[in-house]
């Protein structure tokens, strides 16, 4: 996901380690199933046709913004649209796509309402939905479809062209106040939101609910599981090394099956720099790319415990997933250590035939791993699942090249970071010499076991009937073009790819599974001859074509639903991909077809729908980051992050 755009730490590796990289795999087990190994002469449809054929076929929609009759087999029901470089919203045929509570809104009765000219303090901020909106969740209320708590991600707030211009208005950071950091802080973190759908079939906020909430970078949390209370956790303010103050960077999410929301804190280390004019980060804090010196946001010129060199351990404290109970307006959000410090881009779960509970994580940085975890315990329905998450075991994916069965490309395993068990980990007592340090230093102890690097994994999802776990890689734009190889026939990999894997006797707790690409983004536009691999794999075309995947859901019905977080230019290695899209994809057939298209410059994130299916919530995240938007409210006005509403004109399930 985005974060303060000169900054892009996401592609900055800091992932020194020699482990091979996903890549490779993917060449080697390309050359064992007899493909050809000729770099950029190797036929994208070749790539990954091959390995998908048993799936079925797939074409792409019309030009004109259509497509032919889908077949009746087809679960994609709409038409496809074109791209779109227009500073508004555009959605499928027979849909109607409306902003709602977009930042700065109130969630109190009584409240003023938003000031558009930046002038809103610290206090008012904290009492409106924040900025930069991403993973979101509908959260029914006694299972009902018209009304229910929406809970949705804060990541960031936007930079623009001279430093939080939207967030302060005309006059920026000059000054610099001690006011301003801390609206920067409130803009941070989550909202909680009671809506309803009214007589009209609109959908309101309750401003006079309890259950209204906004959790911020300075809200009070409790640090549980195996790593509560290490030294490394301690802090000034904090001895016990068990309370912190805040998530933020929250980026993408998950939900369990006991109804809590997880929020994951991804980009936290461009928070984290010091005042003190010299770079005096140790190993750990350069592994998970802490800023040298000074900051974008600025944040440790007024509040210290975001200054390293004061308080060397607060960085420590970030960088988890977040369980709120959005049901208990009082309740401490909870950081799980059990399940690792990385940069959660999201969280998935599944369930073991025996009811204990699987969670999906991607750390979201060039050459860094893919991760899930295996609670001890067991989920009861309608039990205390509170301190589920508190124990269990904590894996690393390492893909390999092994013969997989039917039409799957390789094999691979799951390396436990358990400091008993795992003999790499119990021969390091000086960086591990307790599993709550494999815990804190998670990014380092799946370097010394060999995990597989990857091309930024985003969002993970799995699919409600299959099993199958489906990731975003969204690009490795950092590879030098004298890097390309065999093993990396795609040098600078702008344009990211979706990959899959299924567990060993479909069992989530399994320590196999095997792998497979789903699709290899590309560009046919600017790259028309197909044998070259920046054309993407069979199933993108002229019509579909996109970049960087990054939000990733399936639906009850099992379609899959990809946005974008790519280049928006809409020229030379983006010509025609317009602006950031969602498409939806049928996981048999590989058909791939364009939904929405959002206003210029933004990212499409965050995907929840009702039970019913009827009404779906995404996210407009930094529209006009660079100055060229005015979405939504129009003329001069600043650009807002929001969250779109889609429903279906005849009343009908989305996508179909």
């Amino acid at each position: 996901m985005k974060n303060i755009r000169v900054l892009d730490s996401e592609d900055l590796p800091t992932n020194t380690s020699s482990n091979e990289h996903f890549q490779a795999v993917v060449e080697r087990a390309r050359s064992r199933r007899g493909f050809l190994k000729s770099g950029l002469g190797l036929s994208a449809a070749v790539f990954l046709a091959g390995p998908l054929a048993a799936c079925g076929g797939s074409s792409g929609s019309s030009g004109d913004g259509g497509s032919e009759t889908p077949p009746e087999t087809s679960l994609l029901g709409f038409k496809a649209i074109p791209v779109s470089t227009e500073d508004t919203i555009v959605v499928a045929e027979g849909y109607t796509a409306t902003p709602f509570a977009p930042w700065g809104t109130p969630l109190f009765a009584g409240d003023p309402d938003w000031k558009a000219d930046g002038s809103d303090d610290a206090a008012a901020q904290a009492r409106q939905v924040g900025d930069n909106h991403d993973g979101i969740h509908f959260f029914p209320i006694s299972g009902s479809s018209s009304e229910g708590l929406l809970v949705m991600n804060h990541e960031y707030t936007t930079a623009g062209g001279s430093g939080y211009q939207w967030l302060f208005g005309v006059d920026g950071t000059e000054p610099w106040t001690a006011d301003k950091a801390h609206k920067a802080i409130n803009a941070h973190g989550v909202s909680v939101i009671h809506i309803v759908r009214n007589g009209e079939g609109k959908w309101e906020i309750k401003l006079d609910s309890h259950y209204n909430r906004r959790i911020t970078a300075s809200t009070e949390m409790e640090l549980t599981g195996p790593a509560a209370g290490h030294d490394l956790l301690k802090t000034t303010d904090d001895p016990t090394g068990t309370k912190v103050l805040g998530t933020f960077n929250n980026c993408g999410n998950g939900w369990t099956p006991w109804n809590t929301y997880l929020t994951c804190e991804e980009n936290f280390n461009n928070y984290f720099g010091t005042t003190s004019g010299n770079d005096q980060r140790d190993e750990v804090q350069k592994r998970y790319g802490l800023s040298a010196q000074g900051t974008g946001y600025r944040w440790e010129e007024f509040v210290d415990r975001f200054d390293y060199v004061k308080e060397p351990n607060e960085a420590n404290r970030f960088g988890w997933i977040v369980e709120i109970d959005p049901f208990v307006p009082n309740s401490v959000p909870k950081k799980r250590t059990a399940l690792g410090r990385i940069k959660h881009e999201n969280a998935a779960y599944r369930l073991t035939g025996d009811n204990r509970i699987v969670v999906y994580m991607g750390d979201d940085q060039a050459g860094d791993y893919i991760y899930k975890f295996v609670s001890d315990g067991t989920f009861k329905e309608g039990g205390d699942n509170s301190a589920l998450l508190d124990s269990g075991r904590l894996y690393v994916a390492q893909f390999e090249d092994g013969a997989a069965s039917g039409d799957f490309m390789g094999t691979g395993k799951w390396v436990l970071l358990d400091k008993n068990e795992n003999a790499a980990l119990l021969a390091d007592n000086t960086n591990f010499p307790t599993q709550a340090d494999i815990l804190i230093k998670t990014r380092m102890a799946a370097d010394l076991v060999g995990a597989t690097k990857m091309d930024r994994p985003e969002w993970v999802s799995v699919h409600p009937t299959s099993g199958e776990v489906y990731v975003t890689l969204t690009n490795n734009s950092g590879r030098a073009e004298d890097e390309t190889d065999d093993a990396n026939p795609r040098a600078a990999n702008r344009y990211g790819q979706i990959i899959r894997w299924r567990e060993a006797g479909d069992d989530a707790a399994a320590t196999t599974f095997e792998w497979d690409l789903f699709v290899l983004a590309g560009n046919p536009v600017k790259y028309t001859d197909r044998a070259d691999l920046k054309s993407g794999s069979e199933n993108i075309t002229v019509d579909n074509t996109f970049n960087s995947p990054d939000g990733l859901a399936f639906d009850q019905e099992g379609r899959l639903w990809i946005q974008t977080d790519g280049n928006y230019s809409n020229e030379g290695e983006y010509e025609g991909q317009g602006n950031n899209q969602m498409l939806c994809a049928d996981p048999a057939s590989k058909e791939i077809r364009r939904f929405f298209v959002g206003p210029r410059e933004c990212e499409v994130t965050g995907i929840a729908f009702t039970p019913d299916s009827k009404t779906l919530f995404i996210n407009i995240q930094h529209p006009g980051e660079d100055g060229d938007s005015h979405w939504p409210d129009g003329g001069a006005s600043l650009p807002r992050s929001a969250t779109i509403v889609i429903t279906k004109d005849d009343g009908g399930v989305i996508g179909s």
